[in-house]
């Protein structure tokens, strides 16, 4: 094989050819012809006994050719970027094939290819960093917290108010006819949850066990069931039974109970302490994340879609795993959101967008400062992976090579590089401004299927990450990448 015409193109990609010579090409024709003999018919002959030369007189001499390029095409991309030292990113593609007179194969690659990289200061930056300090009220907050999660529910003998659950059976009408997931029994409603549309909590407060009344309410505009939306709506309500939720006393036997600290101040200090840690950290995050940010608009260089798109592809399996933690998965979710897959990718960009850029930065730095990372603490990182995934050394090193080790190693230790030359800067106040309301929680119709509510979160995959390069869990170890399999894509 021989490689030609290799030419810088826009966005960090990368054109070349390589020629394979007639025997290279006579071979793979061949093969291609005792792949596909089998299932060419000729009349005259057996099913795949037919001779390749009356193959090609009948359907032409190029009829295995295609076949041909795409089993030599992961060869030879892989000789021609290892040739041109080309370090390559994403799934590269054939832009063209041509056979000569003479037989010789000429196959054209595009691919993505790591970015040139000029730096710009990394080192030295400011960078506003937050200080700390904790609130009475938000150790008071915690404390609630834990109150509530200690608390008891207990049925009481009064009319229901707001925060008590009332145990209740409804069956919804409008104009008179019941509809689709208007009917429960034995519902525990929260009231005040804005679990309900609009009104229908407000006028189930005052309801005994025992009651029954009629809740008049009509669904919202931009109802989720587009067949109700807008209706006026009938509920008739039977109360069954009222609880409410009794939180312990804030004593030193709660402290007690919850805790290994004997008084409640003692236990009010470890709060204290921990919010405080954690409030350190994510002013260190931050501060940390600007400077990375500070860093990468410094530098200049041409991210290449296919590093994005790598992200993308990285995020959206994130936030796949995170869904099905919790019972649900993005297909659904997305549903649930009226999203599609492209939208969804198109929100999340940014993100994979400032990962990209950050990976190269790193990259960059970890070069420019000649950052090595030694026998010792490769191996000191696989074993401290194979504590965490319960695995031995070994079988780490067989599902995570060395050069993934030692570039994750040289990667974070040019972002502590940057870290540890940063300079804090005391973070401005934001201006006061009128405290922005809060859009009211999504209610919709009283309904039994309650895997069918919206998450209680967002999954973990939105949240920016440190600018350090994340580890994966091992995993088996994938055969050699070749381009893939596609008319438009070395195989």
């Amino acid at each position: 094989m021989i490689v030609k015409n290799v030419e810088k193109k826009e966005k960090s990609t990368v054109t070349f050819e390589v020629l394979c010579d007639a025997a290279e090409f006579e071979k793979a024709v061949n093969g291609a012809y005792l792949k596909n003999k089998s299932k060419i018919f000729v009349q005259g002959f057996r099913k795949g006994k037919a001779p390749r030369m009356i193959i090609e007189g009948l359907y032409g001499k190029d009829v295995f050719y295609e076949d041909a390029a795409d089993d030599l095409a992961p060869a030879a991309f892989t000789f021609g970027a290892e040739q041109s030292g080309l370090r390559v990113v994403g799934t590269p593609a054939v832009r063209g094939m041509d056979v000569s007179d003479d037989k010789e194969l000429t196959l054209t690659f595009l691919t993505a290819v790591w970015p040139e990289v000029t730096l710009g200061a990394y080192k030295g930056l400011e960078a506003p960093k937050a200080k700390v300090e904790i609130s009475d009220e938000q150790v008071s907050g915690e404390l609630e917290k834990v109150r509530r999660r200690n608390s008891r529910i207990v049925t009481v003998e009064r009319p229901a108010k707001l925060e008590d659950t009332a145990v209740i059976d409804y069956l919804g009408t409008v104009d008179g006819v019941p509809f689709d997931g208007g009917k429960a029994e034995g519902h525990n409603l929260v009231l005040g949850s804005g679990s309900f549309i609009p009104g229908f909590e407000d006028q189930v407060v005052g309801m005994s066990a025992g009651e029954e009344r009629d809740i008049n309410v009509t669904f919202p505009e931009e109802y989720h069931e587009k067949s109700l939306a807008g209706k006026a709506a009938v509920f008739h309500v039977k109360c069954n039974e009222v609880k409410e939720t009794q939180l312990p006393d804030l004593d030193d036997e709660l402290a007690k109970d919850v805790s290994e600290f004997d008084t409640l101040e003692e236990y009010k200090a470890s709060i204290r302490e921990k919010l405080q840690k954690a409030a350190e950290a994510d002013a260190e995050n931050e501060f940390q994340s600007a400077l990375i940010e500070k860093a990468g608009d410094n530098m200049t260089a041409e991210i290449p879609d296919a590093m994005v798109e790598e992200q993308l592809d990285s995020m959206v399996r994130e936030y796949d795993r995170n869904l099905q933690m919790n019972g649900l998965n993005l297909e659904l979710y997305l549903k649930y959101l009226g999203q599609t897959p492209a939208a969804f990718r198109d929100s999340i960009r940014p993100v994979a967008e400032r990962r990209a850029k950050t990976d190269v930065l790193l990259d960059a730095v970890a070069a420019a400062e000649n950052i090595a990372a030694s026998d010792e603490e490769i191996g000191a990182e696989y074993d401290k992976l194979a504590g965490q995934y319960n695995m031995t050394a070994e079988q780490v090193k067989q599902s995570l090579s060395r050069e993934v080790i030692e570039g994750d190693l040289k990667t974070r230790k040019a972002a502590q590089l940057i870290f540890d030359s940063g300079v804090p800067t005391e973070k401005a106040e934001e201006p006061a401004a009128a405290e922005e309301e809060k859009p009211a929680p999504k209610k919709r119709a009283p309904r039994k299927k309650k895997t069918e509510e919206a998450p209680a979160e967002e999954p973990a995959a939105a949240e920016e990450e440190k600018p350090a390069p994340k580890k994966r869990a091992p995993r088996k170890k994938k055969a050699e990448e070749a381009p893939a399999e596609d008319e438009n894509k070395a195989e």
